[in-house]
C-alpha cells in the first residue's frame, strides 16, 4: 500500500466532517465529481470501505471513524510542523511564550528577568490567550513554551508544576454575602460565572471585573490574581472547598530548543524560591 498523501487526507476530512459530498467539495472549493472520485481511489488503496453512500445520505464505517480521528491528528501534526520550521527559520531567533492573563503565579516578571541572563536566552514573546488556549498552542506550533492551569490536556506534551494557590470567589462589594468572612460552593450554588453570559467567547479581565462589580456574575481568581487587582467595588473571599490551582510551565514533547530548556529551567528556578501558597 502506497504512503496516505496530506491532499488525500484533506479531502476524506471534509466529508466525514460534512457528511455530504456536495457540502465538502463547497468547502474544499472544488467540483464535486473530482471529489468523489478522489475518496473511492483512497478506499481502492487502503482496501476497506470508509464511507456507507446512500441516496438520502453518507455515513462512516468503523474504518471510516479510525480513519477521521487519525486523520485530524495527522493534519494538525502537519501544520504544526510547517509552524515550527517557519519559526525555526527566522532572520531573528525567539521565544514564544503563551499563557493566560495574570495566570503566572505572579512569576513572571521574575523568570523573564532571570531568563535574560541565560547564556541560551532569545527574545520572548509573550501572547495572552484564554483558558485552554495554551496546550493546542503548543501542539499546533504557534507557541514554544506556555504558562498553564492544571489540569489541562496533555498530550505530546511535557510540563513542570511550580505553583499552587488557593482560590478565592470575586463578589461585588455590594453583594450580601461580602458579610462571611470564608465561603464555601455551597454558598455560591447557582450564582452565574463568565462563561454562563459570554456566549462562548473569552472575556478579558476588564469585562469580567465589570461585570462582578455590577453582581452580574461572580468569579473565582487565584490568590496571586487578588494580590494584583484590589479594586474597590470587588470584594474577595475564599472558598474553603473549592481546589487550589497549580500554574505549570509547559512545552512540546518533542522540543530540544536550548532557548525552551533554559526558561523551563529558569521557571523552576524562580518557583523553588516562592513559598508555598497552598491550603
Amino acid at each position: 500500500m502506497s504512503d496516505l498523501e496530506v491532499r488525500q487526507l484533506r479531502y476524506f476530512v471534509a466529508v466525514a466532517e460534512e457528511l455530504h459530498f456536495g457540502r465538502a467539495a463547497e468547502r474544499l472549493g472544488m467540483a464535486q465529481p473530482p471529489l468523489s472520485r478522489a475518496i473511492r481511489d483512497l478506499e481502492r488503496q487502503l482496501g476497506v470501505q470508509l464511507l456507507i453512500r446512500t441516496t438520502r445520505q453518507v455515513s462512516l464505517t468503523p474504518a471510516g471513524e479510525v480513519l477521521l480521528r487519525d486523520g485530524l491528528a495527522a493534519l494538525d501534526a502537519v501544520a504544526a510542523a510547517g509552524r515550527r520550521a517557519q519559526h525555526a527559520g527566522r532572520d531573528e531567533p525567539g521565544l514564544r511564550l503563551t499563557l493566560k492573563a495574570d495566570y503566572d503565579g505572579g512569576l513572571l516578571p521574575q523568570i523573564l528577568a532571570l531568563y535574560e541572563q541565560e547564556d541560551a536566552a532569545v527574545p520572548v514573546s509573550v501572547h495572552m490567550g484564554g483558558r485552554g488556549e495554551q496546550a493546542p498552542a503548543l501542539r499546533d506550533g504557534r507557541a514554544d513554551v506556555a504558562l498553564v492551569p492544571a489540569p489541562f490536556d496533555d498530550r505530546d506534551i511535557d510540563f513542570e508544576p511550580l505553583t499552587t494557590e488557593p482560590c478565592f470567589v470575586a463578589l461585588a462589594a455590594t453583594d450580601p454575602l461580602v458579610a462571611k468572612e470564608t465561603l464555601g460552593q455551597a454558598d455560591l450554588a447557582g450564582r452565574p460565572g463568565p462563561s454562563d453570559v459570554s456566549g462562548g467567547r473569552p472575556l478579558d479581565l476588564a469585562q469580567i471585573f465589570g461585570l462582578v462589580e455590577l453582581g452580574k456574575i461572580v468569579w473565582y481568581p487565584p490568590l496571586s490574581v487578588t494580590r494584583r487587582h484590589a479594586r474597590p467595588g470587588i470584594v474577595y473571599r475564599p472558598v474553603l472547598d473549592l481546589d487550589p490551582i497549580t500554574i505549570a510551565v509547559a512545552w512540546p514533547r518533542e522540543a530540544r530548543s536550548p532557548a525552551v530548556a533554559a526558561f523551563v529551567r529558569t521557571a523552576m528556578t524562580v518557583a523553588s524560591l516562592v513559598p508555598a501558597t497552598a491550603g
